[in-house]
């Protein structure tokens, strides 16, 4: 049957067990369909066109060697990418041996909500010295202040490597809480 409708349409006559030939199918192909064989030994490719390899003939052409990803941590965990929008204020501080300043920070978009230090005139001129501990508990007791002007009442404060969460860093963020900013601190 299907000789005879390959016949009609590509030859226009019907194809008979002898041994003539259609176009480019032969008996040979036509009998290799029937029995589930591959027709033509010809490289199977995709759309009929040859993928092409590279020079050790192992990889598709859209391989490169030694490429490394651009994002080495983009697998990173659920927790991870929304922290910064459901925890989004982060509390900065920063002592040396002549000042003290903290600020809030918004994650995302990167801008400071409130901003206090020892170095400002108007609080330089009140206190004694800018970096013992009572003027760690003003520093805190300011920036709650002006927090709350800016309608932030929670914040996150993670110490950096070489701090401790002691003495001048403690009285900033009690002062904070004292205040009425509920501060979560992360220690790793």
């Amino acid at each position: 049957m299907l000789k005879h409708v390959l016949g009609k349409v590509l030859g226009g006559e019907v194809l008979s067990s002898s041994t003539r030939k259609l176009g480019p199918f032969s008996n040979a192909a036509i009998v290799g369909f029937h029995t589930g064989q591959q027709a033509h030994n010809a490289p199977r490719s995709f759309f009929g066109v040859e993928d092409f390899v590279d020079d050790e003939n192992s990889r598709p052409y859209t391989f490169q060697k030694g490429k490394v990803s651009k994002n080495p941590n983009k697998n990173i965990s659920f927790k991870q990418r929304t922290q910064a929008f459901l925890e989004p204020f982060t509390l900065d501080v920063f002592i040396s041996k002549r000042f003290v300043s903290a600020s809030l920070t918004h994650r995302v978009t990167s801008k400071q909500v409130a901003v206090a230090g020892t170095n400002s005139k108007d609080i330089k001129a009140v206190l004694q010295s800018r970096s013992d501990i009572p003027a760690c508990l003003a520093i805190g007791r300011i920036l709650a202040e002006r927090a709350r002007e800016a309608d932030v009442y929670t914040a996150v404060y993670t110490p950096r490597e070489r701090d401790k969460f002691e003495g001048k860093i403690r009285a900033v963020v009690q002062s904070l809480i004292d205040n009425g900013i509920d501060v979560k601190v992360y220690l790793d």
